[in-house]
């Protein structure tokens, strides 16, 4: 089978390109280059990210083509990321959201615009192949093809995927999904394949967000429940659900306080005792339905609300064909406004969508 594999320089697209050309499918590299060279960074806290300087990884990926002898295309795809992903984190953080911007990038650039300018280069593949840690199945009962959680549940990369249509899900897959990271890692230090011991990628981007995010200081209040001010902040942007340190407040207080809410309307920061972080429902929009149809009405799941956090059961209500209300069994921590609750089944991912706001009334 022909098959083109998303490249990034890593341990984990490198061994899936690896097992793929072992089982004897002819194997094409792409690696997609999406740094903004315009951004100035102020400190470059790790280079090991999704976005930053690529001359490293763009190093690592020739070394790990040559090592396995595939060709490599590489992709310029640095306007469509600056549209779709940069200026989406942008305005989300500056009407005070916290978004995740590796779940644009997955559905619209690395499985979506990646692959067409391929095809439109010329090369010709019948699957696109990446390292994620997910699966993918076949239901016969609805005739759809589902997504599962990676076997290894701590490098489990499903959340990062929900928003796939089926078109994409029937064309993709994932060579190391059943493997676990250790197994990996394993296979890179026999085969001594030149990455195999290079870091993973933990953060998206490698310097301060504040580089990317380049707003004039907007000075509003940090103020309590009862609204009473507490300090000043500089801009809404700096601050997210549950964030703690550095919260700027004018005086000591007893007890330790953390942020509750953002509100971009009246400009202000809330803060609150950890438990004020706590809330048994959420609103989610944007909803999609990756591996079911969708459903007419209440279903039971679990639901993550980010991507560390531990499944959580939950009742899920369709409010429209595109909202959810979310009622958790058990309050949960810091639901953020921007990220993705994403529903589960099992290892099944039966959709997901973007938090609007939580039951928190103050």
């Amino acid at each position: 089978m022909k098959i083109l594999i998303g490249l990034s320089g890593g341990v984990d697209s490198a061994i899936a390109a690896y097992l793929l050309k072992k089982q004897g499918h002819e194997v094409t590299g792409i690696m997609m280059s999406i740094w903004d060279k315009s951004i100035k960074t102020t400190e470059i806290k790790n280079y090991d990210t999704c976005f930053g300087p690529e001359d490293r990884d763009i190093e690592a990926v020739h070394k790990i083509v040559d090592f396995i002898k595939i060709p490599l295309h590489i992709i310029d795809c640095r306007e469509e990321y600056k549209k779709c992903v940069i200026e989406n984190f942008r305005k989300e953080y500056k009407e005070g959201r916290t978004p995740n911007p590796c779940i644009l990038c997955n559905t619209h650039i690395k499985f979506g615009l990646l692959p067409a300018a391929a095809r439109k280069a010329g090369i010709i593949f019948e699957k696109f192949a990446t390292g994620h840690y997910a699966n993918i199945t076949f239901d016969k009962h609805h005739n759809m093809y589902q997504l599962h959680s990676g076997t290894d549940p701590n490098k489990d990369q499903s959340y990062f995927l929900y928003r796939f249509t089926q078109k994409t899900l029937s064309k993709v897959f994932f060579p190391i999904g059943k493997y676990t990271k250790n197994q990996v890692r394993s296979i890179a230090k026999k085969i001594r394949i030149p990455v195999a011991d290079k870091p993973e990628s933990q953060d998206f981007y490698c310097g301060n967000y504040n580089d990317i995010l380049r707003f004039p200081v907007n000075q509003g209040n940090i103020i309590d429940k009862e609204g009473k001010i507490l300090g000043k902040h500089n801009g809404i942007w700096n601050y997210t659900i549950g964030k703690r340190k550095g919260l700027g407040l004018l005086g000591g207080t007893n007890n330790p306080l953390y942020v509750i809410k953002i509100s971009y309307k009246q400009n202000s920061v809330v803060v609150g005792l950890k438990e004020d972080l706590y809330s048994s429902s959420l609103k989610a929009e944007k909803i999609s339905w990756c591996s079911i149809p969708n459903p007419k009405g209440p279903i039971e799941a679990t639901v993550k609300i980010r991507q560390q956090h531990k499944p959580a059961k939950a009742i899920i209500t369709p409010k429209g064909t595109f909202s959810v209300e979310i009622k958790f069994s058990e309050p949960q921590i810091s639901i953020t406004a921007g990220q993705s609750a994403v529903f589960y089944k099992g290892s099944i991912v039966l959709g997901g969508g973007i938090i609007k706001n939580n039951d928190l009334n103050y």
